[in-house]
């Protein structure tokens, strides 16, 4: 056989933790200082390299040239190599290079001369190596080796057989008789190809049980139609489905897409998991309420007696419902189709936290005679909460529409969309845009759910939304939106609503008669006045039921039969009053003024502080303002800089002014500070302090004039109930304060003011 030596070079040594042989192309990890030295020393010798098996002790005295064909990083960024076996070499006695790598002499072996038993030693590998491919992979595997002719190639292709052994790798690595190596080859082959092919018949028996369970759940289902034919079954499910269906008053659409529907569940059987899924559909079509309605009564008078009942104020909000239901009873009168009539028709109810706007929408509901159901909107993030949906999904199920709908057994209910300022939107979508096709009147009777899949008319669905802040909503959205603004309560319309509604309320919450507790005006006006602070009265219900259960605890020892809670008995139940800041005690120092402003709670007095100091003649804000206010502090900069002579101030142009708005963790934004900033300027540039008594609100122009702004009613009613007694606001705010309660106009005065001046002559102590 020819084994002679071609060739003695010295190449450098890369110990392997496994065998490559020739024709192997392999990644190898150079993780060792050995491996970068022989990695280096490889680029002197063309690239070439002697890859050698790790042995425990022993000197291997045979490896494999390798050629490097790519160096580069490897996925977790550590330096690897791409080596493609050659040959095999016989390894000779080694030597330290220059740098430190192991150099050894190496001896490529011939090739192979093949002889006839050469031949037909290759011929009964390749029958046996396609027995085991065939096991493996069926014919197309098998033809892998078709291309391998050189006999030595061809043995070494077994070492590519994943299940063989290390050990076995090696031998045949050693093995340089071509013909010793096909031998060995071809027992492994063999062996190999047995273990396949028992493996292979144990799938197979797996396989034709999987059938077999397979034909028998059809059988099974053959056989519950037949005794479904027979009336031997559990019941006709399919027929009860049919049954339904006839019943209702259903359009054409919607009575075939049911229909087909149950001819997929009878072809199916009711075995499988597509039957449940089905049935899950069937049972949610079923559940809506097809065909039923409530008769509207649409009474204007008993409509206002029903929210003069349920609601003390809000006439604004009282007369604007009294309008659209007389729209409504017009329309139905007239005859006219609600779809084709496009505007506002939604009624959103716009307020601070507290004011009633859901106790309103339940009075809609109340009047019309409708069933109202409460859909809360706040928070959701997911396009299907509103849509529904697609029934390929697992646990899918419809809309928050459709289950309104269902819940409330008629297909006109009240739905009031609670908190629509708080919908968010994520990857998941955007239940707004959602929105927009149920509440527009020119496609919600062709609105479709994703899980039912047929159109639902929700023309006649009343839908009323409530909101904290519009600013939130999508203009879109708010185009197809009738506002209706509710501003907040005076102090007497709170103790109104104590007497008539809240107390009843919390009485019959506690178990309590009315002759037990007495509770006098004095004493809500205390609990009013002293205790909150808020547009609305759901802080007022606590502090109420606080008191009722202090004197339940009395009433439960049988003490006493009646029970008086005077204005002296608050400390003990309710606490220290809240604390408020006196807006003349702020203002006494020069500098200071009291502003006005509408936060998502409802009015509120802020002020603003002014100070000067050495700089580059700039201006600082803080306080966390927004991008709107910042700039109405540059104006009323400007303003005071361009007119100082007119107005008798001095602003040299090395002082830096600084205004501040305190209560700084508070986000403040809105086009209605300039007039306050420009007053606390000027009177920190004039020495003269600002009127304790005075509040004010506006914008200010460069020329000096007063823009009007909006919630006049919220900041009058803040101002009231800080104290104030004179209001500063825009001549073209005139109209709104007509929305103000005569009790609050008699104790507070407002002064209409056009220009900067005017407001400076009333704010400035003389």
């Amino acid at each position: 056989m020819g084994t002679a030596p071609t060739e003695a070079r010295s190449l450098p040594v890369l110990p392997t933790s496994g065998v490559v042989l020739p024709e192997m192309v392999v990644t190898i990890r150079v993780e060792t200082d050995e491996a970068r030295l022989a990695s280096d020393a490889a680029a002197a010798a063309d690239e070439h390299i002697i890859l050698v098996p790790r042995s425990d002790g022993a000197q291997r005295s045979v490896g494999t040239i390798a050629r490097i064909e790519q160096r580069g990083p490897l996925a977790d960024g550590s330096p690897g190599l791409v080596v493609r076996g050659i040959s095999r070499a016989h390894v000779g006695r080694g030597r330290l290079g220059d740098e430190g790598e192991l150099l050894v002499a190496v001896d490529e072996v011939d090739p192979h001369s093949p002889t006839k038993v050469t031949g037909e030693l290759a011929d009964e590998y390749r029958t046996a190596g396609i027995r085991l491919l065939t096991a493996v992979g069926g014919s197309r595997l098998a033809r892998l080796l078709d291309d391998v002719v050189d006999p030595g190639a061809l043995a070494d292709t077994i070492g590519w057989w994943p299940e063989l052994s290390d050990d076995r790798r090696l031998e045949l690595l050693d093995t340089i008789d071509v013909d010793d190596r096909l031998r060995l080859a071809t027992a492994w082959a063999g062996e190999a190809a047995v273990e396949a092919e028992v493996v292979g018949g144990i799938n197979r028996e797996v396989s034709e049980d999987f059938d077999k369970a397979q034909r028998e759940a059809v059988l099974r289902r053959q056989m519950a139609a037949i005794q479904r034919e027979l009336g031997e079954g559990d019941g006709d499910v399919v027929a009860e489905y049919r049954t339904k269906v006839a019943d209702l008053d259903l359009s054409d659409a919607v009575r075939e897409a049911i229909t087909k529907e149950i001819d997929r569940l009878e072809r199916t059987g009711e075995q499988g998991q597509e039957a449940s899924w089905i049935r899950t559909w069937l049972d949610t079509m079923f559940e809506i309420p097809w065909g039923r309605t409530t008769e509207d009564n649409l009474d204007l008078d008993n409509a206002r007696s029903v929210l003069d009942e349920d609601h003390t104020g809000l006439d604004e909000a009282k007369d604007r419902i009294v309008e659209f239901l007389a729209v409504r009873r017009l329309r139905q009168e007239r005859d006219v189709d609600v779809t084709a009539v496009r505007g506002g028709t939604v009624l959103v109810l716009a307020g601070p936290p507290g004011v009633g706007k859901t106790s309103l929408g339940r009075s809609v509901a109340r009047t019309l005679g409708r069933e109202f159901v409460r859909m809360s909107l706040g928070g959701i993030r997911d396009e299907a909460e509103v849509r529904g949906h697609r029934r390929t999904y697992v646990g899918a199920r419809p809309g928050r529409i459709v289950r309104a709908l269902v819940e409330a057994g008629t297909m006109n209910p009240v739905v009031l969309l609670d908190e629509i300022d708080k919908v968010g939107a994520d990857w998941r979508g955007d239940p707004s845009s959602a929105l927009l096709e149920v509440l527009d009147p020119a496609q919600n009777d062709t609105f479709r759910d994703h899980y039912v899949e047929v159109e639902l008319d929700l023309s006649d669905v009343v839908f009323i939304a409530t909101a904290n802040e519009l600013d939130r909503l999508p203009g879109p959205l708010l185009d197809r939106m009738e506002i209706i603004p509710i501003r907040g309560y005076s102090e007497d319309e709170k103790i109104e609503i104590a007497r008539d509604h809240l107390l009843p309320r919390l009485f019959e919450q506690n178990a309590v008669r009315p002759d037990e507790v007495e509770i006098s005006n004095e004493t809500l006006r205390a609990v009013v006045g002293d205790y909150t602070r808020e547009a609305g009265v759901r802080s007022l219900e606590r502090r109420l039921d606080r008191l009722i259960r202090k004197a339940v605890t009395t009433i439960a020892k049988g003490s006493e039969l009646t029970v008086r809670i005077e204005p002296h008995d608050l400390s003990d139940a309710l606490g220290r009053p809240v604390l408020r800041e006196d807006p003349t005690d702020r203002t006494i120092e020069p500098g200071v003024a009291t502003g006005l402003a509408v936060t998502g709670a409802g009015g509120d007095v802020l002020f603003v502080e002014t100070a000067t100091m050495p700089g580059d003649g700039g201006l600082t804000l803080t306080g966390q303002l927004g991008d709107v206010m910042q700039e109405s502090g540059q104006i009323a900069l400007s303003f005071l800089r361009a007119n100082a002579k007119r107005l008798a101030i001095e602003l040299p142009d090395d002082r830096r002014v600084h205004v501040h708005f305190p209560a700084g963790a508070v986000p403040k934004d809105g086009p209605s500070a300039g007039v306050t900033m420009t007053v606390a300027l000027v009177s920190l540039l004039t020495g003269r302090r600002v009127r304790g008594n005075v509040a004010m609100t506006g914008e200010v122009t460069l020329q000096g004039r007063v823009l009007p702004i909006g919630g006049v009613k919220e900041k009058v009613l803040a101002a009231h109930r800080a104290g104030i007694t004179d209001v500063i606001l825009p001549a073209a705010n005139e109209g709104d304060t007509e929305d103000i309660p005569d009790d609050i106009l008699e104790k507070v005065t407002v002064h209409l003011v056009k220009t900067v001046d005017e407001a400076l002559e009333i704010a400035l102590v003389a």
